[in-house]
């Protein structure tokens, strides 16, 4: 299994379509890359710990390519939005893809710059090494299973795009 790190705005809606993907066996909502250790989802919503709201996805790379993942990731953001996907707003909004070894910088990198030619606006989805996550508080976790109604910026649309996907 290998592990790579989304920010796509909500981390409720975030992991909710990772978990729809064929070849990704966990994810887990918490905060990367804080300047604080163990930050909580108070202090991330004042934007002083830098905390970007995130998801971790463990994947199987025999099922599902990183290139994938991320190919799926742009279909559920505004990649040219900055600190702000939907509703929400602030740093901790923001987008991005955090890596945990050259390899994946240079997949993430190659892939991102080929999408990236797709859009008319500059795209502002952050790339850079995972520093630090810190798993959010239990009730974020797996939110929208246990809050079916609960607020997502992701059109539901997506969520059975990400189902079909990487079945055929």
């Amino acid at each position: 299994m290998l592990t790579v790190y989304f920010a796509g705005g909500c981390f409720w809606g975030t992991q909710h379509y990772f978990k729809q993907i064929k070849g990704v066996v966990n994810t887990c909502v918490g905060y990367a890359n804080s300047t604080i250790p163990h930050p909580t989802y108070h202090e991330v919503c004042t934007g002083m710990t830098m905390a970007v709201e995130g998801v971790e996805v463990q994947y199987d790379p025999a099922v599902v390519s990183l290139e994938f993942l991320i190919e799926l990731y742009f279909k559920s953001i505004d990649p040219t939005s900055l600190n702000r996907q939907g509703g929400d707003k602030g740093t901790q909004y923001r987008t991005g893809i955090y890596y945990t070894n050259a390899e994946q910088q240079h997949i993430i990198i190659d892939t991102v710059n080929r999408l990236a030619k797709d859009y008319d606006r500059p795209v502002v989805v952050e790339i850079m090494q995972l520093k630090n996550f810190y798993p959010a508080e239990e009730y974020h976790q797996d939110y929208l299973d246990k809050n079916p109604n609960g607020y997502c910026h992701i059109h539901p649309e997506l969520f059975e795009l990400a189902r079909k996907a990487n079945m055929q």
